[in-house]
Formats: structure tokens, C-alpha cells, sequence
């Protein structure tokens, strides 16, 4: 139909029905309008906020390569360094502190009353490295392919100094766990609240025996302790006793060569242990950029390495905190279907149409199907009332034409047959007004048969 035929068949219509059908149902479709619109998420903001981890530590290089994949989509990833997992869990749980994700470290937390945190699932393992001065070394009784097995245990380490990582790290608060397990604690040892590559010099200076590290093999510390002459990296032979004890710990083995094949670095298999790191957000972080985190986790983390197959990491694991149901969902299906075909901001602009736009056409289209009806009933009640008036004046006129003269009784007529002429009704009810004119007219020759007989008498 044709905008002029359209505009037309509008004018067909009475103004005053249109208002008085259409502003009901018009505020029904405001009222729902604005109801989904309550639920409808608001546009993703154009940064996010990252709490990673100390200075050179692998949370701050996981968080460069965040950086790269988000501003992709042209969001800005802030980051925000920290001493480590126990302080991104802290910034997390407070609301006045401005962070939307932070690095967690597997088995550092517990979950609270009233925590609103989300896991996005893990990232990687993360092993416990404890390094000593090789001098606190003992050689074993067993061969090793030809060369004694050069070893040591934590409890060794009792009365020794040792470097438990800065306070608020993961490290700090894993390595307080081990060495606890042991009976070892600041009452019979020397506990040195320190981290970071600093430790290489500290051990060159012989300011500490051993060390703990909870890192990647890609951790600047972790590369540096590996390669510093007279550390040694120790093997936990109750590293099965330690994961039953705690339960977020896995065991991993670094392999033999594995770091430097030509210098034969691990020199022999060393077992360690190993939590999994994972991501928190909070509740309120927007679901469009929890998507594009999980995407970069899967960049980032997906590919192999010394203790992980490609595609192994990252894994839909819910890690001290439920896991996020946006996160969960790219586990399953990928990439949202518009993003695999859109550029980011149409595709999430379309999503928060959707949202609007399905309840809005669920409720327009009852609405455009009733709005017609409503509009027949009111221009055939108006129809119909005139045939009322009609009837009921016929009847008056036949029961007692003395009552008015004639000339009264046709007034009457006339009066109802110009409010007809006035009806503004559409064509298609042409044929019940033409109907009702007919019945007009033979009211009219009712009123002049009755009244002329009252005259002969």
C-alpha cells in the first residue's frame, strides 16, 4: 500500500476514536517498552579495569597480552599492579575500589557471605617452585642413570631462611600453608617476607637458603632462579601427600631437559606441585566484556606448554568461585554468532536491540491485531445507537402520535438523521449507514402515516 493511499485511509477514520483506541494500547507498548528496558544491559563501557600482580611477575605479562587482544575490539585494558593474589582478592571484595577483574591464584581464597565474584574459569597450572643453596644438598643412596640423586625436603628447611614472597601474593600465603604442614613457622625459622627477581641476588649474597616461587616456567623469577649457579630446585617426594592434604594442588612434573636440552636443565625429573590460576570478575562486570576476556584467555592461554597439552588451558573449571555463566558459555558455543561476522560494538548494539525489540514485538503484535477490532466495535456502537433512537421513536410515534405534532415528530427524525450525516466511519461500513438512511426514511413516512391519521380525526 502506497504512503498516499495510506494517509488516505487514516483520514477515513474519526481523530477522536484514533485517540481514544490508539492511546490505550499506544501507552500498553510504552509501558512494556520500558519495562524491557529495565532489564536490557546498558552499552559496554570502552575500558576495563585489570588488578594483576607484582612488578615482572607472569600475573603483569598475562595481563599485556590482554591488553593486545581487548584493544582489538577498542577497549582499554587498565591495569593496575599488586603484590599478588590475596590483594586482587581484597580489591575485588571492595566496592569502593575500582577494578572489574583481577588474577587469582588457586586455593587462596575462600568463598564469604555475600561475595559476588565470578570465576571465568582456569587459566593455567601454576607450580610451587622451592629453591635452595645447593650446598644444603644431600646425595642419595640411589643412582640416577649413572649420577647420585642430589635432593631435599621442606622439613630440611627448618631453622633456615627462607623467602615466603611479598605479603598479599599467592606465593606467600602457599608457602606459609607447605611450610605449616611441615611445623615450620616463624617461631623456629627465619621467615623472610620477599619475592620478585630480587631473590637471585639475595641468594648470591647469601642473605637466604630457599625460596618459594608460585609462577609459570615463562616467570622472569622462575627463569632467573633456574639459571643461577649454586641454587638448586628441589623435588617433592610427597608431593601425592600434599594434594590429599590440600586439595586445590595438583601434581606436575617438570621433565627432565625441559628448560635446556644442551645443559641438560632439570638435570632429572623434579615433582612439584601446582595450583591453577584462574580470573575473577565481579557480578556487575558487563557480559559483553567478560566475553572478550574469555576470548583473550583463550588466546593467551591455549597453546602448549611444559605442563599442559594445546587446548588444554584454559578449562571451564569453577575455581574457589562459581564459574560465570557468560564464561560458560563460550566454553560450549565460541565466539558469539554476531561477533563471528560483525565488527564488536555492532555486534553487542544488535544483542541489546534484540532485548528490546523481542518483548516489544511480542506485545505489537496482539496489539495491531486487537487495535482494528476495537475500532469496528466503537464505529458500530455508535451505529447502533442511532438505531436505538430510531426504534425507540418509532415505537413513541406509534404508541401515541399525539403526544407532538408532526412537525415535531420530523424534527426528531431529522435531528437523528443529521447525526448520522456526521458519523465519520471508514468504507467498508458505508453499506450499514446507507442501511440505516433507508431506515431513517421509513421512520419518517411512520411518523407522517400516524400523524395524519390523528389530523383526519
Amino acid at each position: 500500500m502506497s504512503a498516499r493511499r495510506l494517509i488516505s485511509r487514516l483520514r477515513e477514520y474519526s481523530l477522536r476514536d484514533r485517540l481514544i483506541v490508539g492511546l490505550p494500547l499506544l501507552l500498553v507498548v510504552v509501558a512494556c517498552f520500558w519495562l524491557a528496558s529495565r532489564y536490557i544491559q546498558p552499552a559496554p563501557p570502552q575500558s576495563l579495569i585489570l588488578s594483576s600482580g607484582g612488578e615482572g611477575g607472569a600475573y603483569q605479562r598475562f595481563a599485556a597480552a590482554y591488553k593486545d587482544q581487548l584493544a582489538q575490539y577498542g577497549i582499554r585494558l587498565i591495569e593496575k599492579p599488586s603484590a599478588g593474589s590475596t590483594e586482587n582478592l581484597s580489591r575485588l571484595r571492595d566496592t569502593a575500589f575500582e577494578v572489574d577483574a583481577a588474577f587469582l591464584q588457586g586455593g587462596t581464597a575462600r568463598v564469604q557471605e555475600g561475595d559476588t565474584l565470578l570465576s571465568l574459569g582456569g587459566l593455567y597450572f601454576e607450580p610451587l617452585w622451592i629453591f635452595y643453596r645447593a650446598d644444603l644438598a644431600r646425595v642419595s643412596r640411589a643412582r640416577n642413570k649413572g649420577r647420585d640423586r642430589i635432593s631435599a625436603s621442606v622439613v630440611e628447611l627448618k631453622g633456615k631462611r627462607i623467602a615466603i614472597g611479598a605479603p598479599g601474593s599467592g606465593t606467600h600465603y602457599l608457602a606459609n600453608e607447605v611450610l605449616y604442614a611441615n611445623q615450620i613457622n616463624g617461631k623456629n625459622t627465619t621467615l623472610i617476607e620477599k619475592g620478585g627477581p630480587g631473590l637471585a641476588q639475595a641468594f648470591a649474597a647469601r642473605e637466604i637458603d630457599a625460596a618459594f616461587v608460585v609462577g609459570p616456567t615463562q616467570s622472569a623469577t622462575v627463569w632467573t632462579l633456574l639459571a643461577t649457579p649454586g641454587v638448586k630446585l628441589m623435588s617433592l617426594d610427597h608431593a601425592d601427600a600434599y594434594t590429599r592434604r590440600f586439595p586445590y594442588l595438583s601434581k606436575v612434573v617438570l621433565p627432565r631437559g625441559a628448560i635446556d636440552l644442551v645443559a641438560d636443565v632439570p638435570h632429572q625429573d623434579v615433582t612439584l606441585l601446582a595450583s591453577t590460576a584462574t580470573l575473577l570478575v565481579r557480578e556487575d562486570t558487563h557480559p559483553a566484556l567478560v566475553g572478550l576476556l574469555a576470548q583473550a584467555m583463550s588466546e593467551t592461554h591455549g597453546g602448549p606448554g611444559i605442563f599442559q597439552k594445546p587446548g588444554e588451558f584454559p578449562k571451564a573449571t569453577s575455581i574457589d568461585f562459581p564459574l560465570s555463566k557468560e564464561a560458560e558459555r563460550y566454553y560450549k558455543s565460541g565466539k558469539p554468532f554476531l561477533q563471528r561476522y560483525l565488527p564488536f560494538w555492532a555486534a553487542t548494539l544488535i544483542d541489546r536491540m534484540v532485548v528490546m525489540l523481542i518483548p516489544l514485538l511480542a506485545v505489537l503484535f496482539p496489539v495491531l491485531k486487537i487495535a482494528p477490532g476495537l475500532y469496528d466495535w466503537r464505529v458500530r456502537s455508535r451505529i447502533y445507537r442511532r438505531y436505538g433512537e430510531l426504534k425507540f421513536l418509532e415505537a413513541e410515534v406509534e404508541s401515541d402520535p399525539t403526544r407532538h405534532g408532526r412537525a415535531e415528530w420530523l424534527e426528531r427524525v431529522a435531528a437523528i438523521e443529521r447525526d448520522v450525516n456526521r458519523l465519520a466511519t471508514p468504507l467498508n461500513f458505508s453499506d450499514m449507514i446507507y442501511t440505516l438512511r433507508s431506515h431513517i426514511a421509513l421512520v419518517r413516512e411512520t411518523v407522517v402515516r400516524c400523524t395524519a391519521v390523528v389530523e383526519q380525526d
